[in-house]
């Protein structure tokens, strides 16, 4: 083979030559990128399966507020831990927010020991979005400036996320239940409900943009 022949060929794969010296270091990086992004859902998994309290129970300990929000669903729980803060006085009113179990949720709350002039009702709402856009409404036609967050345990990441996320200028606290927080007597429904916050709290973010962390 003539020197002109092998110099021209050379300068054919030049070229190529180059963008694989290039992407070298950017294959290296994405490699790696995967490796720890493989490491951190591994830990994230093994945290979601062995302690999910430790990610979705949140709780903003002692405060006070201009009222109390308690959140549907759930069990007596929510409205049984809403008449005990309001008896130690964290917030001089409370609003219930949801369909179906709102009128159950104020009976419960009467019996508690809660005056009936100190309760609202949002009746309307069937999801935690809903929740957080109908009582922010009323939250903001009253002026509020701030509010107790009541619901359970596992629900109350995403819940004080939601209500964050649609109403940044009021300030939130969560307050949550503590019923069957502790995993040896978790029923299967609970089981359900607790893992299925995993599932919620992603979907949350993509289909609304509220941020879970």
């Amino acid at each position: 083979m003539s020197g002109k022949l092998r110099l021209s060929r050379l300068r054919k794969f030049r070229p190529a030559l180059r963008l694989s010296v290039f992407f070298r270091p950017v294959r290296k990086f994405v490699f790696r990128a995967a490796i720890g992004f493989f490491l951190l859902a591994t830990a994230v998994v093994l945290l979601a399966y062995f302690n999910p309290e430790k990610f979705l129970c949140v709780d903003s300990g002692q405060v006070s507020a201009n009222v109390i929000v308690v959140l549907g669903g759930g069990g007596h729980e929510r409205p049984e831990r809403a008449a005990e803060l309001f008896k130690l006085r964290a917030a001089p009113r409370i609003l219930i927010t949801g369909a179906g179990d709102d009128g159950i949720n104020r009976q419960i709350l009467i019996a508690d020991g809660v005056p009936a002039n100190a309760i609202e009702i949002e009746g309307k709402s069937l999801t935690t979005r809903q929740n957080a856009e109908f009582s922010i409404k009323q939250l903001r036609e009253e002026k509020i400036g701030s509010a107790i967050l009541v619901t359970s345990w596992y629900h109350s990441r995403r819940a004080l996320k939601t209500f964050e996320h649609y109403a940044p200028e009021i300030k939130f606290y969560s307050r949550p239940a503590y019923f069957e927080f502790i995993r040896k007597e978790w029923t299967r429904i609970m089981v359900k409900r607790i893992y299925l916050e995993f599932l919620k709290l992603p979907g949350y973010w993509i289909c609304y943009g509220v941020n879970p962390i």
